[in-house]
């Protein structure tokens, strides 16, 4: 491994970016839930074990149709716990790591914890393909995006159910959801994660023909977003993609796979 570690660390010096690529495993090391199967998801949250519902029966947004309570009570519980959970020491090791290149770090990211924000990214540099739990938007679609700063969410942890008031929409008072993608949703609002886009593809043009050094960490493929983007962003000329993932660090060739953790990986590329 210690020539693959030199290999990273050469193209480190004289990259002209970094692009950094998070899935759930990048905040499984702040200590945040892993929802990689029905069993860790119901190990988090063992009401909806005694229920049967899996993480995809209820990350669905027809729960804040037919019961906001118990909508709210999964999300709100989400958002409370991300909004107190401090990012880890790899955060910032990729920060530093930014600061030594002209054009500094790109994130992106299918988490929707805001645990980039809260380790001190600028969030003009930072895609959210799945959206954020930070921002609402009106279940009636009449207000575009907001931030749920002001909302804090009260909930029976026996029962996993929210009590009143719920978030509500800014402009008409109806009761709003975050802005995240979910399963089966044709009603996420995608006009945040859109200007999002346009930002990386200005990073990306400004970068022209500098190396590029792709980190991703924790990215998994039952949901292949992350995988997927960084494995195309890889063909790119002088790029190389540094895969870690304990269980899948399969990359494709010419390509760096470490089979460690976000943070025991980052460390290792220190």
């Amino acid at each position: 491994m210690e020539a693959e570690l030199q290999r990273i660390r050469a193209l480190r010096a004289k990259a002209g970016g970094l692009m950094v690529c998070a899935g759930a495993g990048m905040g499984v090391d702040s200590g945040l839930p892993d929802f990689r199967g029905d069993h860790g998801f119901w190990k988090a949250y063992p009401p909806y074990a005694k229920l049967g519902l899996s993480f995809v029966e209820m990350a669905n947004p027809a729960w804040f149709r037919r019961d906001p309570a118990f909508a709210w009570g999964f999300y709100g519980h989400r958002l409370e716990l991300y909004r107190r959970t401090l990012p880890h020491p790899g955060f910032a090791m990729l920060a530093r790591w930014a600061e030594s290149t002209r054009h500094g770090a790109f994130v992106f990211t299918s988490n929707v914890d805001g645990q980039f924000q809260r380790a001190g990214f600028d969030s003009t540099r930072i895609l959210e393909a799945h959206g954020a739990i930070d921002f609402l938007q009106c279940t009636r679609g009449c207000s575009g995006i907001f931030p749920a700063d002001e909302f804090h969410i009260e909930v029976d942890e026996s029962t996993m159910r929210a009590r009143e008031p719920f978030p509500s929409c800014v402009k008409c008072g109806a009761l709003a959801r975050p802005n995240i993608l979910m399963f089966g949703d044709g009603e996420w609002d995608a006009a945040r994660a859109d200007a999002q886009q346009e930002n990386l593809e200005r990073w990306l043009h400004a970068l022209a023909d500098a190396p590029l050094l792709i980190v991703e960490c924790g990215a998994g493929s039952a949901v292949p977003t992350v995988r997927h983007f960084s494995e195309r962003l890889a063909r790119r000329k002088d790029t190389l993609l540094v895969r870690l993932n304990p269980r899948e660090p399969e990359v494709p060739q010419g390509h760096i796979g470490l089979a460690l953790g976000a943070l025991e990986g980052l460390r290792a590329l220190e």
